[in-house]
């Protein structure tokens, strides 16, 4: 079942899929070490599916939530990652560890193929909708993720990080020493696979769906936890790492 869904439109036989020699045998060690200089904790773990496919994701508020996304998640996942990090000893990195390289500036469907090849072949996916570091309040929401869920019908797990940046702290901050660090994961949302054609329409009302999906989980997460999202950037750095002015926005 799983080979004939590769050749759905858009066709995915024949897409490498990424790496692992990476994802699985570090992920222990560096829980321990990430825990040695904050306390994390991962809750809603019974909400995951153990197996098959699945989407996380995740608000965006600091620098270390792909990293913390990569680490802690349930199930060890291909993350969507900005193609400006695939510079360098980090790039190769990042490609042993079967991130994904995106380009958020354009197009692309080299990271949308890729994604889906994951996909289809039972394994996880995650992406930050958000786009870039920020709020985390979800207030620019991206489409990938519900093209995703549309094209796979795949579980889309919403993840809350809540911690990872102090309140007026800059975008490439670490949480403080000792702080806490708060992972929660949300009931899924899945829409129902959708053959080719999909329209603009449904791409864009699945993504206000989801959005308010994950935005009650974030709510949720807030009254469990007990934390709060730090707020929007400091002035000077809101537009350092600028996203594209795609997807929907607050109020949409």
């Amino acid at each position: 079942m799983a080979e004939s869904l590769h050749t759905d439109l858009p066709r995915t036989d024949g897409v490498p899929l990424p790496p692992r020699y990476l994802l699985h045998p570090l992920r222990g060690t560096a829980r321990f070490l990430i825990r040695r200089g904050f306390g994390v904790d991962v809750h809603g773990v019974e909400n995951v599916p153990t197996d098959g496919p699945v989407i996380f994701a995740s608000n965006h508020v600091g620098v270390i939530d792909g990293p913390l996304l990569a680490i802690f998640c349930p199930r060890p996942v291909h993350a969507l990652t900005k193609a400006e990090m695939f510079e360098g000893m980090l790039g190769r990195f990042l490609r042993g560890a079967g991130q994904i390289r995106l380009d958020r500036f354009g197009a692309d469907p080299t990271a949308m193929r890729t994604c889906l090849a994951v996909l289809r072949s039972g394994r996880a996916v995650g992406i930050f909708p958000e786009g870039t570091r920020g709020a985390g309040d979800l207030g620019r929401f991206h489409a990938g993720a519900a093209y995703l869920g549309l094209v796979s019908g795949a579980p889309i797990v919403p993840v809350s990080m809540l911690g990872t940046r102090a309140r007026g702290a800059g975008s490439s901050a670490l949480p403080p020493w000792r702080g806490q660090v708060d992972i929660v994961h949300g009931p899924p949302y899945r829409f129902e696979r959708t053959a080719w054609p999909r329209t603009r329409e449904q791409v864009r009302a699945s993504t206000l769906l989801l959005r308010e999906h994950m935005m009650a989980r974030l709510h949720e997460a807030i009254a469990l936890t007990g934390q709060q999202l730090p707020g929007p950037l400091p002035v000077g750095q809101r537009n350092i790492d600028e996203d594209p002015p795609t997807g929907v926005e607050r109020g949409a």
